[in-house]
């Protein structure tokens, strides 16, 4: 057993976004508009494998397709040029005008060249879209290194912090 510590962080306002630049012009965010399980699931894997993300592996085929058939999520692809290179997901809350970014990462040989600020910008503009009054999400101790500094920096608060202990798969 191992001990985590998450921060819940939370952005308010689109006025408090801090926004980072496009890196360059070779990078287009877009959403998975044919809700592709098989997408979704390359990037839970790929992106989450260093960071415990093992909730899902043993997802039947069937379970990511009703996963992902939700009518309140929206999954996000970064791509440079036509190449894969990360993704996110917004879980819309419109009862109480709130949005999640679920998951949030990017593949390992984009991690380290200033496309993380860059993405987490849209994605928070992505979710003000939806008139929310707040967007939210989790981090960890095992998530990268520069995923809360990222967070911060963007404008996003802390607004609670708590631990748990689990075993890693």
């Amino acid at each position: 057993m191992i001990k985590i510590d998450r921060k819940h962080l939370e952005i308010k306002s689109l006025e408090d976004l801090v926004e980072s630049k496009k890196p360059s012009e070779n990078f287009s965010i877009k959403l998975d508009n044919f809700k592709d399980f098989q997408l979704q699931k390359f990037f839970y894997k790929q992106v989450g494998q260093k960071h415990g993300w093992n909730d899902r592996l043993l997802w039947s085929d069937q379970k990511w397709i009703n996963y992902i058939s939700k009518k309140n999520l929206y999954t996000y692809i970064l791509k440079d040029r036509e190449d894969l290179a990360g993704f996110f997901e917004i879980i819309h809350h419109k009862e109480i005008k709130e949005a999640e970014i679920a998951y949030f990462g990017l593949l390992e040989e984009y991690i380290g060249k200033k496309i993380g600020g860059y993405m987490l910008t849209e994605a928070i503009k992505l979710c003000f879209k939806f008139k929310v009054k707040r967007v939210y999400l989790f981090t960890s101790s095992l998530d990268h290194k520069n995923a809360l500094n990222n967070y911060l920096s963007r404008g996003m608060k802390i607004y609670q912090k708590d631990e748990f202990k689990t075993k890693i798969a």
